[in-house]
């Protein structure tokens, strides 16, 4: 990825929690960047760390258990590690807004919609009520709520999955915010709901020039919506790709393994092939590459049970954290990769 036109900068990025079971390192030496106007899709299965690495951007990590022990994340060219609580909250949800998995948690029942989106407008922007009210109007009418008038005068529980999703949205762009950290913003969703909210994401973005951090599983979303992706598995980074080279060769055995589990148009399987085992406990994880013991070479490899890879750029754009990633200048290692896993071109017309 380009340096240019970073908007955040996350740099050796660890955050852990203290546990009376022990220490969970939930998120280790996290790097990362989202491009100015880009969008930046964290994927990874559920338990890798994606969301703890959002609320550490946020500094919402609860402390004590949670505490951010190590890293910069540099926003806007302030190290926001750096900042206050004072200073944190004249960012957060101005500059940085984000969008929670589940609105109908994290909106308050006991306010209507218009009440917490006038709020925030109010706290941030210092529009007086009146002002803030229209605002909250006209906001509930871009993201496409029918009859905002009456809308912005109700309750959480009086409206869908869908619609609270729009409310939430509302009110993380209210601001007009220079990022927008997305945590599964389709979680719960049905398909017809899901693209609309993608497709509402992608105007608002459009029409405001912000930055999105998209995080999700769903890696079909991942393939029509993101420029830039970074897979993460057991709290780190395993590969940082632009989008179309990821899907065309991904070089992580864990990203070779995520592709090859969709279901594809074409192939007669019967049965999709699956990653064997679980993520591994952030209180337990194993010696050397954390993916060792689902990987098709890692039980096998000393190395790979012992020592762990660190990301390193083996292209120009390309960064991953495994031993046989093969280095595009060096015929050797090419070979050896290739013989280990074989040739990942094209996933679309792999057998």
């Amino acid at each position: 990825m380009s340096n240019n036109g970073k908007l955040l900068s996350v740099e050796n990025l660890s955050t852990h929690f203290f546990t009376e079971q022990g220490v969970a390192k939930a998120v280790q030496n996290v790097s990362f960047s989202v491009k100015k106007g880009g969008t930046f899709a964290l994927v990874g299965e559920s338990g890798c760390g994606k969301s703890v690495t959002a609320l550490s951007i946020m500094r919402l990590v609860p402390e004590p258990p949670g505490k951010i022990v190590s890293g910069e994340i540099i926003f806007e060219g302030r190290n926001l590690t750096a900042l206050g609580e004072k200073q944190m909250r004249r960012i957060r949800g101005n500059r940085i807004a984000m969008i929670f998995q589940e609105p109908m948690t994290s909106l308050n029942p006991v306010f209507t919609v218009g009440s917490q989106i006038a709020e925030a407008i109010r706290l941030h922007q210092g529009k007086n009520a009146r002002r803030a009210w229209a605002d909250t109007v006209e906001m509930l009418r871009k993201v496409g709520i029918a009859d905002p008038q009456q809308r912005v005068r109700e309750y959480p529980h009086q409206m869908s999955g869908g619609m609270q999703q729009r409310v939430m949205i509302a009110m993380a762009v209210s601001c007009e915010p220079s990022l927008l950290i997305a945590d599964e913003p389709t979680t719960a969703l049905d398909v017809t709901i899901q693209a609309q909210i993608l497709d509402l994401l992608e105007q608002l973005q459009q029409q405001n020039g912000m930055s999105i951090l998209l995080i999700t599983h769903d890696l079909g979303i991942v393939a029509e919506r993101a420029d830039d992706v970074g897979v993460m598995y057991a709290s780190r980074i395993v590969e940082l790709s632009e989008a179309t080279a990821l899907f065309t060769e991904p070089l992580h055995p864990y990203t070779q393994g995520l592709l090859k589990s969709l279901p594809r148009l074409g192939l007669c399987e019967r049965r999709l092939p699956t990653i064997s085992g679980m993520v591994p406990e952030p209180l337990d994880f194993p010696a050397g590459c954390k993916f060792h013991p689902r990987c098709p070479i890692g039980l096998d490899d000393k190395r790979c049970q012992s020592v762990e890879p660190q990301l390193r750029e083996v292209r120009q754009g390309r960064c991953v954290a495994c031993w046989y990633a093969p280095d595009y200048e060096s015929d050797a290692e090419y070979k050896e990769y290739e013989s280990k896993y074989g040739r990942h071109k094209r996933l679309s017309t792999d057998s």
